[in-house]
C-alpha cells in the first residue's frame, strides 16, 4: 500500500516539466473495495476515489481515481500539464467502471479536471472530480488536490454529544445562510470567511441561547442564488469562504462554545452544469435515464438514480463524510417528499408507476432507510432530520418498525397552520380557532421540529413581522406571541436568522441582515425576548423532556373561542416539572381570567411577552399568582390571571 503524505508534507503544484508519466501499479482500491462499491455498500469512498497525495517508491505524487464505466478513455488535465487533454491517461479497473493512476510530481494545491472520452457519439467533456475535497469557485470550478489537515479541539463536545443531541434534550436551532448573516460593507459588501465568522457567530448564538446552528447547504454549488441547494461538490465545502480546514475551524469553534452544527444535505437532485455529475461519462450515470424519473420539473435539475448501487455508495459516502471529517452533529435532508413520490410535481402521464402500480418511489424509500441505518450505526449520537411536507407515515420511526428511520421531522403543517392563523386580524381569529388546535391531533405521530425557516421569508412572502396584522405595535406584539407560542408547543424549535430581531425586509442572499435595526428599542425587544425564551426553555425540563409523547402536554382549555385564548400545561419527567402556558391572541386584555391548575401554592411568572423590556405595555401578574382552592377546568385549584393583549405568559409552581 502506498504511503500517504499529510497536507503539511505535500508540496504545492509543481511546474509542468516536473510531472512524470502516469504509473498504473499504484492503487488505493482493493478487490473488496471494488466489490463493495459495485454492490452499493461502500460508505467511505472518499478514502479511495478522488485525488490523494501519496509517496510511492520514494516519489511524491497524486493518485487519481474516478468512476466512468461508459468512458472509452479518461485523462487528467490540470495546471501541472498545461491543461492538456491527452497527456495523462488513467488506467481502467475493468468491470468496476473505475479509472485510476498515479502521477508523480503533482502535489497539494494542483488544479485539475477529468477529460472524459465517451464510447457514445464522440462525446467529450471536462468534468470536476465528484470526490474533490476542494473546488475552485465559479466560473472555472476546477477540482483542487487537497488533503484535509486539521487539529480538532472539540473532544469534550464529542464526549458529551449524545446527551446534547438526545430527543429528551432542549434543541433550539438557529438557521443560517453563512454568506448573508453578516457582511463587510466597508470592503465592497464582501461576506465573511469561515474563520472571520467563527468567533462572531459563536458569540452571538451563545448569547442568544440557541443550542444548534443549522447551515443552509455549505457544499460547493456553482449558482450562489440557489443558496447551496443546487449542489455539485458533495464532498467539498464551498471555497467562497475559504479552504476546507477553515470550515473545520468554524465547526470546531462552535463546538468549543457548546453549540451543535447541523448541515443541510441535498440527495434529492443536482444541477445540470456541464462540469458536474450530469451525463458524466456520456450516459445518465448518476441520474435516472428516463426523464420521467430522472428530471425534476420544479428545479430544472436531475434526480439521482437510487436504484443504482454505485450511486447509493456515492451518496452514503457523502453523508458519512460530513459526520466523519467535519464532525457535523446532524444532517437535515432537503426535499424528502420529492424523493418519496414518483408523481411529485408531475401531471398525469409524466411519471412512471412503480412495479406495483403505485406512486411511491421504492428505490428512494430503500435508500432513505439505508441512509438512516448507516448514519445511526456509525454515529449514534447525531440526528437526521427530514424536511418532509406530506403525511407520509412514520418518517421519524425506526426502520425495523417500517419507518424511514429519521430522528426528527419538520412539522410543515404546524408552520402553515400557525402562520395562516396569525395572518388573520385578531377580530377574526375566533373563526379559525381549530387551525391552532388541529396540530395536537397529530403532534405525537412523529418527532417534530417546529420550523420558521428561510422558506417563510423568500419568494415574495416578505418577513415574519410583515406577515403579522395590525399597526406597528401590534405587529411586534403578534411576533412575540408567535415565538412564545412556538416555544410552549411540544417539538424542537428552528428559527431563521433575522427573524429573532424582527427584520422587516425579505431575506436576500446578496446582502447582510439588517443589524442596524437593533438600534431601535422595538427590534432590540424582540431579540431580548428570543434570548429569554431560549434561556427559560433550556432551564425548564417541562418544555423539552417529553416533546414526543402525550404525557408531556395537557390542554387546560382549548375551547375558549370567543376570547381566542389557549391554555395548556407542559410536563417533564418529574411531577414537579410543570409549566403553564397561556396565550391571548387578541389585543383585548383578559383580566381577571381564571385558569384551572393541578396544584396549589404560588405560581411564578417565568415569562411575559408584554413586559416593557420587550416593547410591550407592561401588563402582567406582578411576578406570579397564588393558586386558590377553587376548582376550575376540572382541576382542584385555579389561578386568577391577567392575560396581556396579544401576549403569552409562562408560569411555574414555586417549590414549597
Amino acid at each position: 500500500m502506498p504511503k500517504k503524505k499529510t497536507s503539511q508534507q505535500t508540496e504545492a503544484a509543481p511546474r509542468p516539466e516536473a510531472v512524470g508519466p502516469v504509473r498504473y501499479n499504484v492503487s488505493l482500491l482493493s478487490a473488496d473495495d471494488l466489490f463493495l462499491f459495485n454492490e452499493g455498500n461502500h460508505f467511505r469512498l472518499y478514502e479511495k476515489l478522488g485525488s490523494h497525495c501519496l509517496e510511492h517508491e520514494g516519489v511524491a505524487g497524486v493518485y487519481f481515481a474516478v468512476w466512468a464505466p461508459d468512458a472509452e478513455r479518461v485523462s487528467v488535465m490540470g495546471d501541472f500539464n498545461n491543461w492538456q487533454k491527452e497527456s495523462h491517461f488513467l488506467g481502467s479497473r475493468g468491470q468496476s467502471g473505475i479509472w485510476e493512476g498515479f502521477i508523480p510530481g503533482v502535489g497539494r494545491g494542483a488544479k485539475y479536471k477529468y477529460h472524459i472520452f465517451s464510447r457514445y457519439n464522440g462525446y467529450r467533456v471536462d468534468k470536476a472530480d465528484p470526490f474533490a475535497a476542494f473546488l475552485e469557485g465559479p466560473p472555472r470550478m476546477a477540482s483542487i488536490v487537497w488533503e484535509l489537515d486539521y487539529a480538532w479541539g472539540d473532544q469534550q463536545w464529542l464526549a458529551d454529544r449524545r446527551q446534547r443531541n438526545a430527543l429528551n434534550a432542549p434543541m433550539s436551532i438557529y438557521e443560517v445562510h453563512l454568506g448573508s448573516w453578516r457582511r463587510v460593507p466597508e470592503e465592497g459588501n464582501r461576506h465573511l470567511s469561515y474563520r472571520e465568522a467563527a468567533p462572531l457567530l459563536a458569540a452571538y448564538v451563545k448569547d442568544m441561547g440557541f443550542t444548534h446552528v443549522e447551515f443552509l447547504p455549505i457544499m460547493e454549488h456553482p449558482f450562489y442564488g440557489s443558496w447551496g441547494y443546487q449542489t455539485t461538490g458533495y464532498f467539498a465545502p464551498t471555497s467562497r469562504y475559504g479552504p476546507p480546514e477553515d470550515f473545520m475551524y468554524l465547526v470546531d469553534h462552535l463546538h468549543q462554545h457548546d453549540i451543535g452544527v447541523i448541515l443541510d444535505w441535498v440527495p434529492s437532485h443536482f444541477p445540470a452544469d456541464e462540469h458536474g455529475l450530469a451525463f458524466f461519462d456520456g450516459t445518465h450515470l448518476y441520474e435516472h435515464a428516463d426523464m420521467r424519473k430522472g428530471f425534476h420539473p420544479d428545479w430544472n435539475s436531475y434526480i439521482f438514480n437510487y436504484g443504482r448501487n454505485e450511486v447509493r455508495s456515492f451518496l452514503l459516502s457523502s453523508a458519512l463524510y460530513w459526520l466523519d471529517r467535519f464532525h457535523a452533529d446532524g444532517l437535515r435532508v432537503d426535499a424528502v417528499a420529492s424523493m418519496l413520490y414518483l408523481d411529485y410535481s408531475r401531471q398525469e402521464g409524466e411519471w412512471i408507476p412503480n412495479i406495483y402500480g403505485g406512486k411511491e418511489n421504492l428505490e428512494a424509500i430503500w435508500f432513505l432507510r439505508k441512509f438512516n441505518e448507516e448514519v445511526y450505526r456509525h454515529y449514534p449520537d447525531v440526528q437526521t432530520i427530514a424536511e418532509e411536507s406530506t403525511d407520509w407515515p412514520m418518517v421519524s420511526r425506526p426502520t425495523y418498525l417500517g419507518g424511514l428511520g429519521f430522528g426528527l421531522k419538520w412539522d410543515m403543517g404546524w408552520m402553515h397552520d400557525t402562520l395562516k392563523y396569525m395572518a388573520n386580524d385578531p377580530i377574526h381569529r375566533r373563526y379559525h380557532h381549530n387551525t391552532i388546535t388541529f396540530r395536537l391531533l397529530y403532534a405525537f405521530h412523529e418527532n417534530f421540529v417546529l420550523p420558521l425557516s428561510h422558506d417563510e421569508v423568500v419568494h415574495g412572502k416578505g418577513s415574519l413581522i410583515r406577515a403579522m396584522p395590525g399597526d406597528p405595535w401590534q405587529k411586534f406584539a403578534n411576533l412575540r406571541l408567535l415565538f412564545g407560542y412556538m416555544f410552549g408547543q411540544p417539538g424542537k424549535k428552528l428559527l431563521f436568522m433575522g427573524c429573532e430581531f424582527g427584520q422587516w425586509n425579505e431575506w436576500y442572499h446578496e446582502v447582510s441582515l439588517d443589524w442596524h435595526l437593533l438600534d431601535q428599542p422595538s427590534h432590540a425587544g424582540i431579540q431580548l425576548w428570543l434570548a429569554d425564551l431560549n434561556r427559560v426553555y433550556r432551564q425548564q425540563p417541562a418544555l423539552y423532556e417529553l416533546d414526543f409523547t402525550w404525557t408531556g402536554f395537557e390542554w387546560i382549555d382549548c375551547n375558549d373561542v370567543d376570547a381566542s385564548v389557549f391554555t395548556f400545561l407542559r410536563r417533564g419527567r418529574r411531577p414537579e416539572d410543570v409549566v403553564l402556558v397561556a396565550c391571548n391572541f387578541t389585543p383585548v386584555p383578559r383580566l381577571p381570567y381564571r385558569v384551572g391548575v393541578p396544584q396549589g401554592g404560588f405560581w411564578e411568572e417565568l415569562l411575559n411577552s408584554d413586559a416593557r423590556e420587550y416593547g410591550g405595555s407592561g401588563l402582567g401578574n406582578a411576578g406570579g399568582v397564588q393558586a386558590e382552592a377553587l376548582p376550575h377546568h376540572g382541576r382542584p385549584f385555579s389561578l386568577n390571571l391577567t392575560l396581556p393583549p396579544l401576549a403569552v405568559v409562562f408560569l411555574k409552581p414555586r417549590p414549597e
